[in-house]
């Protein structure tokens, strides 16, 4: 950097210096409802995807890893679900779906994040986000009482 470009760089690190110091004197009010919601909602809405798409591909899978992996290894079905890394590894594309969506970051100072309100509004919502992605994630369940009919019958 030239010496004009650092200096600026330098002036710019003192005042967001001196506003940091200034907002940790501050008392912070908590979030709003509406802020809380907000952050229980940016935090659900990728977990449904994930947890949709963990228990249909390990629902759809969870017969060949058994039947594959299972039997060579001699291993469980639930031991072979760490085989399974493709929906872990989705993660990633469903927080980028969400972002692209519109699920905006909630507006909250780095201390009104830090609160006791805000860290249980994330955990919930990604709690119930899972519970409610892995429940629509079981359709595949629907499917194979139709082959086991079809079995019967022949």
């Amino acid at each position: 950097l030239h010496s004009t470009e650092r200096s600026c760089l330098l002036r710019e690190l003192h005042r967001f210096e001196s506003i940091a110091i200034a907002q940790e004197k501050l008392e912070v009010a908590p979030p709003s409802p509406g802020q809380l919601r907000h952050v229980f909602f940016h935090n659900a809405l990728p977990f449904v995807g994930f947890g949709f798409l963990d228990n249909a591909i390990m629902i759809a899978a969870g017969t060949q890893i058994e039947l594959s992996i299972g039997v060579v290894l001699g291993i469980s079905t639930m031991a072979g679900n760490l085989f399974l890394f493709s929906s872990s590894s989705l993660a990633g594309y469903v927080e980028a779906l969400a972002s692209r969506l519109g699920l905006s970051i909630p507006d909250l100072t780095p201390k009104q994040a830090d609160m006791w309100q805000t860290r249980l509004s994330a955990h919930l919502g990604k709690a119930i986000g899972v519970t409610i992605g892995c429940i629509l994630g079981m359709f595949p369940l629907l499917f194979f009482g139709e082959e086991e009919e079809k079995l019967e019958e022949k």
